[in-house]
């Protein structure tokens, strides 16, 4: 694992203007461009915004970055003490425009990225939300292993979505790294409420979700039930997230672990989730 951390740059010579941010950005170009690409719209705007934000946050960016690290490396460890694997991918730290907290990058095995003024400084949220995004990099790793063939992986599909992200979170809970369930799907404190609701509304959850799926084009379904910005149905954002464990959860019923994860192997794993989703809402 290399670790790439621009924070000590932007903590050490910040300046509240748009001209310090281009330079921040410049300097770091490989850092930012997945960020730029796919997780930063606006980006000309977001820069405004985010110079009003980052000074009453700099004191919790500090806290962080002087934790981050030694997380990166205590998550990665435990994993490959877990599962047959050795971490070789990059990890990049950014202050970013208060877009996206972190994010895999679109590789086979991807390489990670942090925003670290999207991060709680709290350990255990950053425990979480590390192995959440390595979750999925070892799913990669375990898939690659399994000769996943990554071509025909429909990736727009909200189905790999839910697949995705419920294989990260399934993997990030065998660490066992909080006894606060909820968090290892918002990565705060605020998560044993959203998880109450998700539990005692599933069936309807699911059943939404699947009539979104009939009517809705892949963007608008990204962001209600994906996106922190999404919600509008139950004023619950990233519902998603709880489907896609759930989904896990009844693959781990039905299969070994290795195959559960790894279904997306097979020609018809959409349809397999989609049989899932019916009888799970049922």
């Amino acid at each position: 694992m290399n670790i790439y951390n621009t924070a000590p740059y932007f903590i050490n010579n910040y300046q509240p203007n748009v001209s310090f941010l281009h330079t921040y950005h410049a300097t770091y170009p490989l850092q930012f461009k997945e960020y730029f690409l796919y997780h930063c719209k606006n980006p000309e705007q977001k820069r405004k915004t985010a110079l009003q934000k980052y000074s009453s946050h700099m004191n919790t960016m500090k806290i962080a970055n002087q934790n981050i690290e030694k997380h990166l490396y205590t998550i990665t460890s435990a994993y490959e003490q877990k599962y047959p694997i050795i971490f070789n991918n990059n990890v990049h730290i950014i202050v970013g425009l208060y877009g996206s907290n972190a994010f895999t990058h679109r590789q086979p095995i991807p390489d990670v990225t942090f925003c670290l003024e999207k991060l709680s400084p709290v350990d255990e949220h950053l425990k979480v939300i590390i192995a959440h995004e390595f979750g999925h990099v070892l799913h990669h790793m375990l898939s690659e292993q399994r000769e996943v063939d990554w071509v025909t992986i429909p990736w727009f599909h909200p189905y790999t979505t839910l697949f995705q992200e419920g294989s990260a979170t399934y993997l990030s809970k065998q660490l066992e790294i909080s006894k606060n369930q909820g968090a290892y799907f918002t990565y705060d404190d605020t998560g044993e409420r959203w998880l109450a609701f998700s539990k005692q509304h599933k069936r309807e959850i699911i059943r939404a979700f699947l009539s979104d799926m009939q009517t809705c084009h892949e963007d608008r379904i990204y962001r209600e039930w994906f996106s922190i910005y999404g919600g509008t149905q139950f004023g619950y954002s990233r519902l998603g997230y709880f489907i896609g464990y759930e989904l896990l959860h009844f693959l781990m019923r039905k299969y070994p672990e290795l195959k559960a994860i790894t279904i997306w192997r097979n020609a018809n794993y959409i349809g397999i989730i989609h049989s899932i989703l019916l009888e799970m809402s049922n």
